[in-house]
């Protein structure tokens, strides 16, 4: 028995097949459709999830190891300074910039106003939020960077980069160390989260480009070397395409300079005039343009060797570079027309992601070498941290793509979707094996390198797990000494460590005593623990220059532990600060002809000069000489020897040669 089916009854059934095969499709597309939104969910989840695993990994540990550095409570003394209304200064009465990073000094001090509690714990909670901070706007520019790698594939993002930057036991010493690491880091994390958000825009703003402008132009009061940085930046952002406004390009470019430049540009004309030099003193002091290559590699070994960070970083390199050349171009046109020419090519590829990548890493890499050359730092890889975070931003979050079905069958597909879960796997393995590691260094000793766990050291020599206050180095060999002395004298005087560095002498000053005494000064090599358990009265002054500009006007000793390598003889003191110049009155150590010698060195007429830029009056015509002579007075040098200081200013010697007949 056959069966057979009519024309129409075929056109019936091929329409009810068509429309049972439409049906299929829409259940299929919504099906896509609901995967894509359920992926899409999950994929933020984890991204979002990433971020507040590190953080809370990076709080806590940087919590365990909390602490305040002897440097990081110079920068409360200044801030005291500030509060009590003498100016930011470190010494009423001397114009001298002790802290390197002038956005760090006024960022505590305004925290310090606002809150109205203790210092050390403003700078405490200000540091780590910082810190933390920091990593945020890392992953979530890393995220912007590796949005159009997932573009038609299932994507996770997974932090890597984040990982290895806080594995590093001295990021976690430095977050919250009162220093201004979390600054420089925080800005450059937020730079980064802006170029991108700046160079991925289909039409770009010129609010974004003026944002970005002005945080790059910050970099100079950030950190004086991190204009490595923002000065590229700030090249980049000039000579790209400009957004389409009815402003002409010319006047978006000089506003986008008037905008960088306000605040950096302001503040060094006030610095020159006020301070008298053109950076800040310890930039004097530890003789930043100086070359130290052997001992700059040493630094660098210190950081990258005990922890083996070669290998996470060698691993990121090859990822990136193989990620990048995956991520897709992006054409775009700016200023209403089509641009031909190679010119304008690089021009436009100014304003890309792959710029902002080399511009950030680039930058890290000259910082490597900067500090490769000034010979590094005598804090264990604190001088490091923020070239480490600017070679792991790009990669602070890895985007891991999940093959698709069409990717299944390509082999390449198969192993770029593998390379970052590789790569994940190994940075979790070695942040595992590395956070715990201690480095090579004696904790209570100084290396022989003159390198030293800075934590470690203080811990152990305050006898505080967690030295935070003042107070709690008062229990650092000589400070409750120098208190008691201090109170022992109310005639002043000042108070000189011995040579055992032991025991302190006291320098008396001459009859008659004024009403009130004479006042004290310290002369002693830590300037934080000092200067923030004395009075603002008590004068606190270094033999390395950083707080004593005469001392840091000394030259540079060949063979001296790097960042303390100038040592002013006290005999200089005795004379600079009026105390008695004769035995027994003045402490044993120190020679009676030198003395004399010191008073005539000092009568030199631009050693005068110097010391007026900082001590005398400021008034209009004072602030006109020191931008003038700026330049000069950070050049100027002295011999630490009276004799040959004298020679050098061609005095005449008030001790005669000894009579070799």
């Amino acid at each position: 028995m056959s069966l057979s089916i009519s024309p129409d009854e075929k056109q019936v059934t091929g329409a009810q097949a068509g429309e049972g095969e439409h049906a299929g499709s829409s259940e299929r597309a919504a099906a896509r459709t609901e995967g894509s939104a359920r992926f899409s969910v999950l994929s933020r989840t984890v991204f979002v999830g990433g971020i507040i695993l590190t953080l809370a990994l990076f709080g806590a540990g940087a919590w365990q190891r909390r602490w305040i550095a002897d440097d990081g409570l110079i920068v409360l003394r200044t801030v005291r300074n500030l509060m009590a209304g003498n100016g930011p200064v470190f010494n009423a009465g001397e114009r001298v910039e002790t802290n390197t990073s002038a956005a760090w000094t006024y960022v505590v001090w305004f925290f310090g106003w606002l809150t109205q509690i203790r210092l050390e714990y403003v700078v405490l909670a200000v540091a780590l939020t910082l810190s933390l901070l920091a990593i945020v706007f890392a992953m979530l520019g890393a995220a912007r960077l590796w949005r159009p790698f997932g573009a038609g594939a299932p994507t996770l993002l997974l932090p890597a980069g984040a990982v290895v930057y806080i594995a590093v036991p001295p990021a976690r010493d430095y977050a919250t160390s009162g220093l201004e690491n979390c600054l420089v880091i925080f800005w450059l994390g937020l730079l980064w989260w802006l170029l991108l958000r700046w160079s991925q825009d289909e039409r770009p703003q010129l609010g974004k480009l003026l944002l970005a402008g002005f945080w790059a132009g910050l970099c100079w009061v950030v950190r004086p070397e991190m204009t490595v940085v923002g000065g590229l930046t700030l090249l980049v952002l000039f000579f790209a395409p400009v957004p389409r406004h009815r402003l002409h390009p010319i006047v978006v470019r000089v506003l986008l300079v008037v905008v960088a430049g306000l605040i950096p540009v302001g503040y060094q004309i006030w610095r020159m005039g006020y301070y008298g030099l053109p950076y800040p003193n310890t930039a004097v002091a530890k003789e930043a343009g100086g070359a130290k290559w052997q001992q700059g590699l040493k630094y660098l070994w210190d950081l990258v060797g005990p922890y083996y960070l070669w290998v996470p970083l060698l691993i990121l390199l090859i990822v990136t570079v193989v990620l990048l050349r995956a991520l897709p171009g992006r054409h775009d046109e700016t200023d209403g027309a089509v641009r031909r020419g190679r010119l304008a090519r690089l021009q436009r590829g100014l304003r890309s992601p792959a710029a902002v990548v080399a511009l950030l890493v680039g930058g890290g890499l000259l910082l490597v070498v900067f500090n490769i050359r000034v010979g590094g730092d005598f804090m264990h890889g604190r001088m490091l941290l923020p070239q480490l975070f600017c070679l792991l931003l790009p990669v602070s979050v890895l985007p891991v793509r999940l093959p698709s079905r069409a990717a299944r069958q390509a082999g390449a597909a198969r192993w770029i979707a593998a390379l970052p879960v590789l790569a994940w796997i190994g940075m979790v393995a070695w942040a595992l094996f590395a956070a715990d590691i201690t480095a090579d260094t004696t904790g209570g000793q100084i290396s022989a390198t003159g390198i030293v766990d800075e934590r470690i050291y203080y811990v152990l020599n305050s006898g505080h797990d967690h030295p935070i206050t003042a107070t709690d180095y008062l229990d650092y060999p000589r400070m409750r000494a120098m208190v008691q002395d201090i109170a022992a004298t109310p005639d002043g005087g000042v108070l000189i460590n011995s040579p055992s560095f032991m025991m302190w002498y006291v320098a008396p000053p001459p009859l008659p005593i004024p009403p009130g005494g004479k006042g004290h000064a310290v002369y002693f090599l830590n300037l934080g623990m000092t200067s923030m358990n004395v009075p603002l009265t008590v004068k606190v002054i270094d033999q390395e220059g950083l707080a004593y500009p005469l001392a840091a006007h000394t030259d540079r000793l060949t063979d001296g532990r790097i960042g303390h390598d100038k040592n002013l003889f006290p005999d200089w003191l005795i004379v600079d600060s009026g105390m008695i110049d004769k035995h027994p009155w003045m402490p044993w150590f120190l020679d009676e002809k030198w003395v004399r010698q010191a008073r005539t060195a000092l009568d030199c007429p631009p050693t005068q000069d110097l010391l007026a830029s900082y001590r005398a009056p400021l008034t209009w015509a004072r602030f006109k000489h020191n931008v003038i002579q700026s330049v000069h007075f950070a050049k100027y040098r002295i011999d630490r020897v009276p004799k040959y200081e004298i020679q050098r200013c061609h005095l005449v010697d008030p001790v005669p040669p000894p009579n070799t007949n």
